[in-house]
């Protein structure tokens, strides 16, 4: 019996071994971001009141493999934006889409992540290269999550994320002297300790930021109220009373985070508070969806004054008829914004929509599948 005990241990051993040297090498890889811009546009005049600068920002799961491939791809636009003097120190709002910072759950993983072809391969590999967290994650995921899988792998990363995360755009926005709206990131219960971004125990909450042009966090967090049905497995919805708003140098802020400018609720809070321009940093998965048909909001019901536009309207029209294109105006009287959607070849998830200025009226660029900057002058 002994002896069968000590061969058992002995396998387990060269197991665990095996495993441990699988896990800990090949980490990363040596590919590196692709650089480039497709377009450059600008709406209305030059002045010296300032501008806001949509970075609409093609992504690959190579960009998120390191902080420095992170950094690098966030930073090219930047320079990008400064060769077409696009930044003036102190009087730029720089937006990034939403969801930017999420995919950074695959930052240091093995390799072979960042050539899987599908979404599933990847969080696959994933898993198994964090098993031992995975787990004690998984195990420990609140009662009222659904999907406590997507939630135990974004939560086991949690803290690695958010440092990357931070420290980049604090970098940057520092660096060129400018304040930035950077994009979304899904963390669980984050909040601001001592100008710290902090994570804590609880639910899974897409969140936004704003760094100012000193490279501080504002410490007032934009939680999204109104997740999509894709995210609610998993996503904890905030409350529409609680979005913040901004003091920058071009004047008061409001953010709100991709669905969030569908509806009513939010544009009440921004009204009561007084902003001068709303920023929508958004995230449309699929591709091809934008010149559909739209079947209607998923998520929540479909607001009341849009429910005529399902199968009338494509998505990309009823965005720009029913989101922040219309109701900033109408409903919280602004009427000037920018609604910027993520782009890119992540994994299989697709990326679709196009940045949509307002500028007393709303427009909807043609640029989908394309890196681009898009600035309005104020």
């Amino acid at each position: 019996m002994k002896k069968i005990f000590k061969a058992i241990l002995l396998i387990l051993i060269v197991v665990v071994g095996i495993y441990w040297v699988w896990a800990s090498t090949d980490k990363g890889t040596s590919l590196q971001p692709t650089l480039r811009v497709d377009v450059v546009e600008s709406y209305g005049d030059s002045t010296e009141k300032g501008n806001i600068l949509g970075i609409q920002a093609f992504m690959t799961s190579v960009d998120y493999a390191s902080e420095d491939n992170f950094k690098q791809k966030i930073e090219f636009y930047l320079i990008e934006a400064t060769k077409s003097q696009l930044l003036i120190p102190e009087k730029t709002v720089v937006v990034f889409p939403e969801y930017i910072g999420t995919f950074l759950v695959a930052a240091n993983e093995k390799a072979s992540l960042y050539e899987a072809k599908t979404l599933e391969e990847g969080l696959q590999t994933m898993v198994l290269n964090n098993i031992g967290k995975f787990a004690k994650t998984l195990v420990s995921a609140p009662d009222t999550v659904k999907d406590k899988v997507k939630y135990a792998v974004f939560a086991m990363k949690a803290t690695e994320m958010a440092k990357i995360y931070q420290k980049t755009f604090s970098e940057l926005a520092a660096k060129y002297a400018i304040t930035i709206v950077a994009g979304s990131i899904l963390l669980p219960n984050p909040s601001v300790e001592n100008g710290n971004l902090t994570i804590n125990e609880g639910l899974l909450y897409n969140t936004s930021m704003v760094f100012d042009s000193k490279g501080k966090l504002n410490p007032n967090l934009i939680k999204k109220a109104f997740p999509t049905a894709d995210e609610l497995s998993f996503v904890c919805p905030a409350k529409p009373e609680e979005i913040p708003v901004f003091d920058t140098s071009i004047g008061r802020m409001g953010v709100l985070v991709c669905a969030d400018a569908w509806f009513s609720d939010s544009y009440k809070v921004l009204k009561q508070k007084s902003v001068d321009f709303i920023v929508t940093p958004s995230y449309s998965n699929g591709t091809g969806n934008w010149h559909k048909k739209w079947t209607g909001y998923s998520g929540a019901d479909t607001p009341a004054d849009a429910k005529a536009s399902i199968g009338k309207l494509t998505l990309g029209e009823a965005w720009v008829k029913h989101a922040m294109g219309s109701r900033a105006k109408n409903e919280a009287g602004v009427s000037k914004g920018l609604n910027v959607f993520l782009q890119g070849n992540i994994w299989d998830l697709g990326a679709d929509g196009s940045t949509i200025i307002l500028d007393d009226s709303a427009k909807a660029t043609p640029y989908i599948g394309k890196a681009a900057l898009i600035n309005l002058w104020l």
